[in-house]
């Protein structure tokens, strides 16, 4: 069976890492195994839902690697919705019930205080059909909840393993608002059976969730999707990411230079048996992972790890691999990106790179080292140039002025680009040119 996933993010902010988790990991497992991948809207918080946020969630997803096969939005899917409400009306599944959220709070405090547990007590079943018209003319209007079958729902989590929820233990669940509109269960469970999902691949904190949606399914007749929760990245403080803090947004990283690809890394493996390390692409990640290699604990993030991870992606990438992406910061040529590569963290740091190659660089030379640079530019080979004729020209400088280590090279480099760090000048030195480095050297 070729699988059907789905990636629901609702638009009412900017993704961020934590979001990147189950979007990636629902693409990998799909692409995996020539399924198919849905993009889904929950953009039924007409409140805080925005087309803005809508196109940043698409450009994300592209930055990242991912191409939906299917979009849908579910504000143009509210006949399903209705359909479904009324068939659950219909098979006394679904009841209206008319507490206000001052009453819930008050019966969940007496239960509290007579040590039961504070769930519904399911009183609006006891209304007769006087009572709701009377309730209807004072004003009120009907939330409805679902009603649970209050048994052990049990299914075997494609990562946690065998899993029992008792609906026993949990209020019936209101599917729909006093003012009509939808909560997220029931349209997730509408739309799930219409577009044959197969595999249902969320964060842990969904869990509790899977059992009244079972029943959903069931009472709806839909074949129920397998269910895989994976471990939610934390920060260093054990916190959750949130849109609304902005943590760690998709789109704050493509500013701040990191590769997609580092960022996929981070956001599938982090919290997994597997290192983090470069891959050669994000289906090499794919075919590396499986559910069992995901752990149960917390999979903290650290961002000092995506930085070492995005600097060794970009030492490692040949010039074809990101000659398009330097051509606007005047690198053109295999052995300048070979040169620089190993100094980056972001692939714009090669900007100040090429500087110390095309110039202007200001020489530093500290009065004690001038005579020396004099001979230093005295002694400077003549071109044609290559790898080796740093080693030769230093070594002349060795035998002629008697430094060697530190004092020969420090004032050479200081001189030559004018900083105390940076790529090897053995690499170096061909790039910049015998004009340039007599002008440098004065």
């Amino acid at each position: 069976m070729s699988p059907i996933v789905r990636y629901a993010p609702s638009p009412t902010g900017r993704l961020h890492l934590g979001n990147a988790r189950p979007a990636l990991l629902n693409w990998l497992f799909a692409k995996a195994r020539s399924g198919t991948y849905v993009l889904r809207l929950d953009d039924t918080d007409t409140a805080r839902s925005t087309q803005e946020f809508a196109r940043g969630i698409e450009v994300d997803l592209a930055w990242l690697g991912i191409t939906p096969d299917l979009k849908v939005r579910q504000s143009d899917r509210s006949a399903l919705y209705d359909a479904a409400r009324d068939r659950l009306i219909a098979s006394g599944r679904l009841y209206p019930a008319y507490e206000s959220e001052d009453e819930l709070d008050r019966k969940r405090a007496r239960a509290r205080a007579l040590g039961k547990p504070p769930i519904y007590d399911r009183a609006a079943l006891n209304l007769t059909q006087a009572d709701k018209a009377r309730l209807e003319a004072e004003g009120r209007k009907p939330h409805w909840r679902f009603k649970l079958d209050g048994r052990p729902v049990t299914f075997d989590d494609l990562i946690k393993g065998p899993q029992t929820v008792n609906t026993s233990a949990m209020s019936d669940p209101v599917l729909i608002r006093a003012d009509g509109s939808y909560l997220y269960t029931l349209p997730s469970v509408v739309d799930d059976i219409d577009l044959g999902i197969t595999h249902v691949i969320r964060g842990e904190d969904h869990v509790s969730n899977t059992g009244t949606q079972i029943e959903i399914f069931e009472a709806l007749g839909g074949h129920v999707p397998y269910f895989a929760h994976h471990n939610l990245l934390v920060d260093a403080q054990g916190q959750g990411f949130s849109k609304r803090l902005g943590s760690l947004s998709l789109s704050d990283l493509r500013e701040e230079g990191y590769e997609p690809l580092a960022v996929a890394i981070m956001a599938v493996l982090t919290g997994t048996s597997l290192a983090i390390e470069p891959y050669a692409s994000l289906m090499a990640v794919g075919q590396a992972l499986d559910m069992t290699r995901i752990s149960h604990g917390p999979a903290r993030f650290d961002p000092a790890e995506l930085a070492a991870l995005n600097a060794r992606i970009l030492h490692g990438l040949d010039f074809a691999d990101v000659a398009e992406r330097l051509a606007p910061f005047g690198v053109t040529n295999q052995a300048e990106w070979l040169a620089l590569r190993e100094n980056l963290l972001v692939l714009r740091d090669i900007a100040d790179w090429h500087r110390l190659v095309a110039g202007p660089v200001t020489p530093d030379i500290a009065a004690e080292d001038r005579d020396f640079i004099a001979m230093a530019r005295d002694y400077l080979p003549n071109e044609p140039w290559d790898i080796g004729t740093w080693a030769l020209w230093t070594g002349t400088l060795k035998e002629k002025s008697g430094r060697k280590g530190k004092a020969l090279f420090m004032p050479l480099r200081k001189a030559l680009t004018g900083r105390s760090d940076g790529p090897e000048l053995k690499a170096l030195l061909p790039l910049i040119g015998r004009k340039a480095c007599l002008d440098r050297l004065l």
